[in-house]
Parts: structure tokens; sequence; C-alpha cells
């Protein structure tokens, strides 16, 4: 963290002198001692973060993914008339464990094209889609079984 900080003291500054790098390095550490005493930040925790990454950056390439598909369908849905839109209202358990999970899975199912996520509470959700086959398999998505990867 600190030397991503730094880097970015750099970067804003736009030029490397000695007064900039030894200021940088001040405020570096300054934000160090307040993130590490008023926002919990830890070595182990960052560690942890790191460790995470991968799988993070997993998730998010499925969810570009699975975006661009939505985009794709929903555009041919507006295209050919014959495919009208049929909106329906569907209710689902993700059997996700903790709140930050679901709460990924319902920003994630918003954020691609054709559902919304109109209520989540728990592990309970409340989807509007397009049409009923967007919300086929809502609880055995990719989203799910990746979530269910995250401790």
């Amino acid at each position: 963290m600190s030397i991503l900080l730094f880097l970015l003291w750099i970067l804003l500054n736009g030029r490397v002198t000695a007064e900039i790098v030894l200021t940088g390095a001040a405020v570096t550490a300054l934000l160090m001692g307040f993130m590490a005493r008023y926002m919990g930040w830890s070595a182990r925790r960052e560690r942890d973060v790191l460790r995470l990454l991968p799988l993070f950056l997993l998730y998010l390439l499925n969810l570009l993914r699975e975006t661009i598909q939505a985009a794709a369908t929903v555009l041919l849905v507006a295209l050919t008339p014959s495919m009208r839109p049929e909106p329906v209202l569907v209710e689902f358990h993700s059997g996700l464990p903790r709140e930050y999970q679901n709460v990924i899975l319902a920003n994630s199912i918003t954020l691609t094209p054709g559902t919304i996520t109109v209520f989540q509470e728990g592990d309970h959700f409340l989807v509007h889609a397009l049409r009923k086959e967007y919300t086929e398999g809502l609880n055995r998505s990719s989203f799910v079984r990746l979530l269910r990867k995250f401790p």
C-alpha cells in the first residue's frame, strides 16, 4: 500500500525532484500511520487482500463477459420485433453466507443489462428482468460460483 501511495504521489506531481520524493515519503508515512490507527490497516490485512487479488480480477473479467453477452442479448430484443420484452419479477435465494457476497451479487445483477435487483435482504433476492429466460439459474450463475470462493 505504501508503494502505491508513493507512486500515486509521484504520478500526481508529474515530475521527480528531491523535494517531491522527500515530501512524498513523508506524506506516505503519515497516511500509513493514519490508516493503521483509524482504519485498521495492517500488513497482515494487506497480505490477505493481495492473496484475493487474482480471484477478484477473475470476478471482474467474468462480470465484463456477462455484461457484454447480456448487452448483445438486450440489443437483439430491442432490434427484433418478434422478440418483445416480457418483464418478470423473480425471487430466489443465493445461498451465499456473507452479506458482502450478497451485496456484490445484487450489484452485479443490476450492472448486467436486462436485469435489476429490486430487493435484497440476506441471501433473498427479488430481480426484475426484461425476459423470463434472463433469470433462469440466477442462484447457480457464474457470479454465485465465484463469490462462493471468497472467504
